[in-house]
């Protein structure tokens, strides 16, 4: 699909060499990724503490989450191209800028109108802030040092979602709503200012021209997609809206795979599914992100819902999974080395959809260090696999081909986390509507762990399509001799 030979990629203003880059790098992207994952989780905490403030039902906040949701579908697939054309540097500085400044206008909202339009404004930002990151340090670090930046990389995204519930509802309960976005002010400004400092403009100067077509044909179908998926599965829409829009997403999906085969250098470019190790990444780690995706969703609801905890009780017990995470990155390298990217896939796989499995097995009877310890344990593990999804995806992309790489994976990434969220929110509503119970039991949050950890399960196994020698170069994993498949 994208078979034209690009210029060689060059650095518009290259940095003085700097001891450490490459880790500078990787936590400046992650501060990024933080700010992301820590505002979409610590929103939904306030939401009914900010319709209270604008006079609105709270039903209807929801739009407050899926407002932002759409704006990052629509940008997302544009971020390679922008990257090329305006340099990485300008366009992440740019994007933290935009985002900051969305954020703010979030915390000075007083109307629900405003607050959508901020929402979407801090979209634009974020659709371009993380992906466009990533490309930087695929582009700056050299092979062997990229499964340790994508660790500390990947720390974030588990961390964020955690935080996010215990810190949203401090706010909104001890302070005020608008301190939820009040913090990403001086976290965006500290940003830009180390991004200018350590960040190299990296650019391609033979970037094609931009796939405008592909671009609202992709647009409306993963907002069609994403709007459909979320308004089914909480029933706040009439259900021929949400059944039309999804009806409208996949149309406008057709036409743009009929579209892209066509094209030269197509927005998302489906080409890159032929490389194994790209196509495993993509594949197995939506999969395993469903699954992975639905947890900040549902442990805090089953907790304090079926379990009767506090908001802020049911935050400190979550929080444990991010700390398996953390304990997990100094291991990173060392267990990618040791077994290679396959078997680590395969194996740690298994084992992190047993771990989720388990959590529908939590009853209120059990002794909180047992759950500590479930928690603690999957987070450990599910920390290992994100790593290594991350790090292998782009082991066999050409550098020409590094921007589109990384638009579709952060495209399908976060359409995936929208489905796992959907995927347990649609569980437990069918489960209590079939029970007749008016909110649901711990049974109902069991089934709902049951089937999303089934799908992080059903990702393991799809790791078998690679070669057992598969990102050797990056982990370093030396095979005995006959062992290579």
């Amino acid at each position: 699909m994208n078979d034209r030979t690009e210029p060689a990629l060059v650095a518009a203003e290259a940095p003085q060499p700097w001891l450490g880059r490459t880790q500078v790098t990787a936590l400046i992207v992650a501060c990024a990724l933080f700010m992301q994952t820590l505002d979409g989780t610590v929103v939904a905490t306030a939401l009914p503490a900010m319709a209270k403030a604008f006079g609105a039902d709270p039903v209807h906040m929801n739009v407050a989450l899926t407002s932002y949701l759409l704006s990052l579908a629509v940008f997302i697939p544009a971020s390679g191209w922008m990257a090329d054309r305006f340099g990485a540097r300008t366009v992440f500085r740019a994007a933290i800028a935009v985002f900051t400044v969305g954020s703010v206008l979030c915390g000075a909202a007083n109307s629900l109108p405003f607050l959508v339009c901020a929402r979407v404004f801090q979209g634009m930002g974020g659709a371009m802030m993380v992906p466009v990151g990533r490309l930087v340090l695929l582009r700056t670090a050299a092979k062997h040092e990229l499964v340790g930046a994508m660790a500390l990389l990947s720390a974030p995204a588990l961390l964020g979602p955690v935080l996010g519930p215990p810190l949203g509802g401090f706010f909104a309960t001890y302070l005020t709503w608008r301190w939820i976005f009040g913090i990403n002010l001086p976290i965006g400004v500290l940003g830009m200012v180390l991004v200018t400092l350590f960040v190299p403009n990296v650019r391609d100067p033979g970037a094609a021209k931009l796939d405008a077509s592909g671009m609202v044909l992709s647009g409306v179908s993963l907002a069609s997609l994403m709007f459909g998926l979320e308004t089914t599965a909480r029933g706040i829409v009439p259900e021929w809206l949400s059944l039309g829009t999804l009806g409208l997403g996949i149309v406008a999906g057709a036409l743009y795979f009929w579209h892209a085969r066509r094209h030269p250098a197509p927005l998302l470019d489906f080409g890159l599914m032929r490389i194994p190790t790209f196509m495993v990444s993509v594949a197995g780690g939506s999969l395993f992100r469903i699954g992975v995706g639905a947890v900040p969703f549902l442990l805090p609801l089953m907790l304090q819902l079926g379990f009767g905890n506090s908001a802020l009780r049911s935050g400190l017990i979550t929080f444990a999974s991010s700390a398996g995470a953390i304990v997990m990155k100094p291991a990173t390298t060392l267990a990618l080395r040791w077994f290679g990217f396959r078997d680590t896939l395969l194996v740690n796989g298994l084992l992190s959809g047993a771990t989720l499995i388990l959590c529908a097995a939590f009853r209120p009877m059990w002794p909180a260090a047992a759950i500590y310890l479930v928690l603690l344990v999957g987070g450990f593990f599910r920390s290992l696999q994100f790593t290594a999804y991350n790090t292998i995806a782009y082991a066999d992309i050409p550098q020409e081909r590094m921007s589109a790489a990384t638009s579709l994976y952060a495209t399908l990434q976060q359409v995936s986390l929208t489905l796992g969220v959907t995927a347990g929110a649609a569980s437990l509503e069918v489960t209590t509507a079939l029970s007749g119970r008016a909110q649901p039991a711990t049974l109902d949050f069991a089934i709902a762990f049951a089937v999303v950890g089934t799908a992080a399960l059903l990702a393991a196994p799809l790791s078998l399509l690679m070669s057992r020698g598969a990102g050797a170069e990056l982990s370093g994993h030396h095979l005995a001799e006959g062992e290579a498949d």
